[in-house]
């Protein structure tokens, strides 16, 4: 298999002093995953454009570590219209015959950081060929799981002055913020979310509550006076395991237990995993308010008022609506836990469900489905009900546990392929698994529903078969629940003040 690298990622990986932590990972996966690390002539080119000689020698000595691609595929006339479209200048152009490459099927995969040749991917219907760092991570994590060498220890708070502040994950703070290391050291008995692989930093969250009366002189155009969550410290390096996500699910999280009105982060843009940063950020629903200070650091504000976005959920994330067609669905338990970590049992080990793997971090998740009912989408509400195990009587073991929120339903599946292809990234299966799950009933085949895993029912809390029985929201008269069962807004209103759900997630 061959990965072509987009030049920017070269220079970072091959400069003196490599600051995107991130790109040391991108090539150990390579390796391990047998890619052959390819770069193109116009990446020699560009690179030997350099007027510091020294520098140019020194890349040019590196760069035989890799393979250079010997010819070049003639640009294809349907690349050749987006360009025409889509380039302004020679950096487009030269993007744009790197990814010619991939179209040509002369590669099997760019990998690039420029959102313009993600763009230009989607127009040509190549997407699935062309990865960030993260999304290639997440590929081949999600792939080779044996080949995880690394237990990502849960995310846990961790006092300031605990945590070395000499590792070199801190090294781009420092360089971005004068006095970081004097704000570090005053921080000492506070607090921040941390992960890590070994003992090296992976991710940090430093996260501050403000009141009406806080001082914004330093950012344009100023604040009005609001209860804020502001984002004081969050970098994620790029793993493959979605802590980014896992993070964002902590800042929201919160967000709702201090009832805030709006969050905030500030943010340079100057490094790729600063850009990454604020692309995750957008999909989240913040966006861009304003400045601060005279350096250029930007400001990125998510509106955190009660809301809810039918076609668009994640951008206000994590509030429900009780105006939602809402459904009953069952998991089964030996993959209830391994998609749901958050909602483990009683009866489970938490330590079993270490976050070292993408689908157990992510917010957005998928749910294969043969249920008969399909009359579902972007907007509705899920109810995953936890089947009983086969030695346990479900009247007192089958039970619900957590909300989600349906982003979309997927049933416009042409072949295996493409079942697989849609499936791999967000599903706990391997594809072995799921290539039998396509095939199991040809006459009748699955369909895939994402949706955002958003709220764990409270332990002791959660209620049972025979509870739901009860209520009239199960019938005994159809056994145990086997497909989607749409329930009325009166029964999950009751199923809300059972279960005890924060009333500051509802939107009525």
């Amino acid at each position: 298999m061959k990965a072509l690298l987009d030049t920017n990622i070269i220079i970072h990986r091959e400069t003196p002093h490599v600051k995107n932590l991130s790109i040391g990972i991108l090539f150990s996966w390579l390796d391990k995953v047998r890619y052959e690390k390819c770069v193109h002539p116009i990446t020699i080119e560009e690179i030997n454009k350099n007027t510091n000689q020294e520098t140019k020698d020194s890349f040019n000595a590196k760069l035989q570590s890799y393979v250079l691609l010997q010819t070049v595929a003639p640009l294809d006339e349907n690349v050749e219209i987006i360009s025409r479209e889509i380039d302004v200048n020679d950096n487009d152009i030269n993007d744009t015959r790197l990814l010619n490459e991939v179209y040509a099927g002369r590669v099997d995969i760019l990998i690039s950081e420029d959102r313009k040749i993600h763009y230009k991917a989607t127009r040509l219907g190549i997407e699935d060929k062309v990865f960030t760092i993260d999304s290639f991570l997440e590929m081949v994590v999600a792939e080779n799981p044996q080949l995880i060498d690394y237990k990502v220890l849960s995310v846990k708070q961790e006092f300031f002055g605990n945590i070395n502040l000499n590792d070199s994950f801190f090294d781009s703070l420092k360089q971005d913020y004068s006095g970081f290391e004097q704000w570090f050291n005053r921080k000492a008995e506070e607090k921040a979310y941390i992960t890590y692989n070994g003992e090296r930093i992976l991710s940090f969250l430093y996260l501050k509550i403000e009141s009406n009366n806080e001082n914004y002189s330093d950012i344009q155009p100023v604040f009005s006076p609001k209860k804020r969550l502001k984002v004081g410290t969050f970098k994620v390096i790029s793993n493959g395991v979605k802590l980014g996500e896992r993070f964002l699910k902590i800042i929201f999280d919160n967000a709702i237990n201090n009832r805030v009105d709006e969050i905030y982060v500030t943010i340079f843009d100057r490094t790729d995993d600063q850009r990454r940063l604020i692309s995750l950020l957008e999909e989240w629903g913040f966006y861009k308010y304003g400045t601060k200070g005279n350096e250029g650091e930007l400001v990125y504000v998510r509106d955190f008022t009660p809301k809810y976005n039918v076609e668009k959920p994640k951008l206000t994330f994590p509030f429900i609506s009780t105006s939602s067609n809402v459904f009953l669905i069952p998991i089964y338990p030996q993959y209830h836990t391994e998609l749901l970590p958050d909602s483990y049992l009683n009866t489970e080990s938490p330590a079993n469900y270490i976050e070292n793997e993408p689908h157990r971090n992510a917010i957005s998740k998928i749910y294969i489905s043969r249920s008969i009912n399909r009359d579902i989408k972007s907007g509705d509400l899920l109810i995953f009900y936890r089947t009983a195990p086969k030695d346990k009587l479900a009247y007192y073991n089958s039970v619900i546990t957590t909300i989600g929120i349906v982003e979309e339903k997927i049933d416009n599946i042409t072949s295996e392929d493409d079942f697989v292809l849609r499936a791999r990234k967000r599903s706990i299966f391997t594809d072995q698994y799921l290539r039998e799950f396509w095939n199991y009933n040809p006459r009748y085949r699955p369909f895939l529903i994402c949706f955002l895993s958003d709220y764990s029912f409270i332990k002791g809390k959660r209620l049972n078969r025979k509870q739901l029985l009860e209520m009239n929201i199960l019938s005994g008269k159809e056994g145990e629940l086997r497909g989607l069962k749409r329930i009325s807004k009166e029964q999950f209103n009751e199923i809300l003040k059972l279960t005890g759900v924060n009333e500051s997630l509802i939107v009525n």
